[in-house]
């Protein structure tokens, strides 16, 4: 597997050499947070979506030959303005017939209202997760990989209560994604007859947060629940907590899963769990073997990887790479009735949709799509032992 994948990565790499032998190409836009709170995250999730178009590549079966090549963009995590000015160059400039992204609910939702609805463009984000982007208005252009946080909500509630915890205090990023994940939480939490001690927001880029961490000390609990970013301020508020002895346990869900975290911190964060979107289905053990240069299991990788198959294999059954054309098509080749495909398998699936057959992508994260074309969702508990991330079980 990992000799096919090396080939394939150098098609994309010579794909400038298809485009001269008269093969046109598709470019696919990939509008992640290179630079932010979650930058440590990033250079895998592309990679795992830049695998899927070197496969495709490979293939030489796509809408009669089309290679794809990707195009980056950076959509910062946070800062709407600078993502939905890269979006506009991806579309405008670029000349991309689709986005993979963006990552950040809030960045997500801007690019996806000032950019995507004005130009007609598809997006397939594989990391965000606000409850809100399930009833926004898209015109059937946006869908997700990963699974809504109205289910990681519920999710988190079974896997602190599973530990014999019924008392927590709650922080959150002050953001679209924070505060709805905090929100579906505390909700999910409070149901289940647990108690949420405070639940209160802090802004990233700080350089102290004893102050938030104070109120949160104030308040008790028996842990702390996190729903911040790994690369700013969540880590600055469990360092703060470690530092001043208010916490000695935390709850890190999806936005602080991630091996830069325990390096960061330590041996002080052995103990501190959580959960991030994640299978151990068939297909994530064919990408985490094939994952070549970069780690297949980290967070986020295999839904960036389905995210962008999604879409070749919608040009594919639309018989065109124009999104008006294939958004239509990304709910038949992600769902059931059809063959099962897998990575590896992009190549058969494209001979089977060119011959007017049907297929049902899995891909890596166990896709299904629902509601408004989000991920069902499935979830991998973690926790951190021996300063690295560990999996405990699946959900």
């Amino acid at each position: 597997m990992k000799k096919l994948l090396l080939a394939t990565a150098a098609t994309v790499a010579l794909a400038g050499g298809a485009f001269a032998d008269g093969h046109s190409g598709v470019k696919l836009g990939i509008i992640f947070g290179f630079t932010g709170p979650i930058e440590s995250l990033t250079p895998p999730m592309a990679a795992g979506a830049e695998q899927a178009m070197a496969e495709v590549t490979a293939s030489g079966k796509l809408l009669g030959g089309k290679a794809v090549s990707s195009v980056r963009a950076d959509s910062t995590c946070v800062d709407s303005a600078a993502a939905t000015a890269a979006a506009e160059r991806l579309i405008t400039s670029d000349k991309v017939s689709g986005i993979i992204g963006a990552d950040c609910s809030g960045v997500t939702t801007a690019v996806l209202t000032n950019v995507a609805l004005a130009n007609g463009m598809v997006m397939i984000s594989p990391s965000a997760t606000s409850p809100a982007l399930s009833t926004v208005e898209d015109n059937g252009l946006f869908f997700r990989t990963a699974p809504s946080d109205a289910r990681q909500g519920t999710v988190m509630t079974s896997v602190i209560m599973d530990r014999g915890i019924k008392e927590v205090a709650l922080t959150y990023t002050n953001n679209d994604y924070g505060k709805g994940l905090a929100d579906a939480f505390q909700s999910a939490f409070e149901a289940a007859g647990g108690k949420v001690t405070i639940s209160t927001a802090h802004e990233d880029g700080k350089a102290d947060y004893s102050a938030e961490v104070g109120a949160l000390a104030a308040a008790g609990g028996e842990v702390l629940v996190v729903a911040g970013y790994l690369d700013q301020g969540g880590k600055g508020i469990i360092e703060g907590s470690l530092d001043s002895g208010a916490f000695d346990t935390f709850v890190l869900p999806d936005g602080m899963v991630g091996d830069s975290l325990p390096v960061a911190i330590g041996s002080d964060l052995n103990g501190s769990f959580g959960q991030v979107p994640g299978t151990d289905s068939p297909g994530a053990a064919k990408l985490i073997e094939a994952a070549d240069g970069y780690d297949g299991s980290a967070p986020f990788v295999a839904e960036s990887y389905d995210a962008a198959a999604l879409i070749m294999l919608a040009m594919q059954a639309a018989g065109s790479d124009k999104p008006a054309d294939y958004k239509g098509k990304v709910f038949d080749v992600a769902n059931a009735p059809g063959e099962k495909i897998y990575p590896g398998d992009l190549g058969k699936a494209l001979e089977i949709l060119a011959a007017g057959g049907e297929i049902d992508y899995v891909g890596a994260s166990n896709v299904e799509l629902v509601g408004a074309g989000e991920s069902a969702g499935n979830y991998r508990e973690i926790e951190i032992s021996g300063g690295k991330l560990t999996t405990v079980k699946y959900r």
